[in-house]
């Protein structure tokens, strides 16, 4: 599991200052990349020690709470389910103690060729240990 916080800034939110749906997304992203940097890795890192990138394949969530501007929301993410060339996130974002929303991101491990093209590959065993 991988906890990280965000502030929410005036920026994230729609008119009535509450965190604008869409950049629940952007934290889910962003609290993978975090994740990965944790272990010394990012997409450029996957790249070029995996020659693989880890692209979304699918994505959802569900929202039972405001998160407000200047809240501090803290997302905690953990790998939900191992495949043979995907896996999938799943994420609980709260303010306080209150949960306000949960989701996913299944994402795919996809090796690069010398074109620049994205082939399905099994997800190897050392990236799985070190999301662990």
């Amino acid at each position: 599991m991988f906890e990280t916080a965000f502030t929410i800034e005036w920026g994230d939110c729609d008119e009535a200052g509450i965190g604008f749906y869409p950049n629940y997304f952007y934290w889910f992203d962003c609290t993978y990349q975090r994740w990965l940097r944790k272990h010394g890795l990012s997409q450029r890192e996957l790249k070029r020690r995996f020659k693989s990138v880890t692209p979304l394949v699918n994505v959802g969530a569900q929202f039972v709470g405001p998160a407000r501007y200047d809240d501090e929301l803290v997302v905690r993410a953990e790998i939900a389910e191992w495949r043979e060339r995907k896996f999938r996130i799943d994420y609980k974002l709260s303010v306080g103690n209150m949960q306000i929303a949960s989701g996913f991101e299944q994402r795919a491990w996809s090796s690069v060729t010398d074109t620049g093209e994205l082939r399905g590959a099994s997800v190897p065993q050392e990236f799985r240990e070190l999301l662990k």
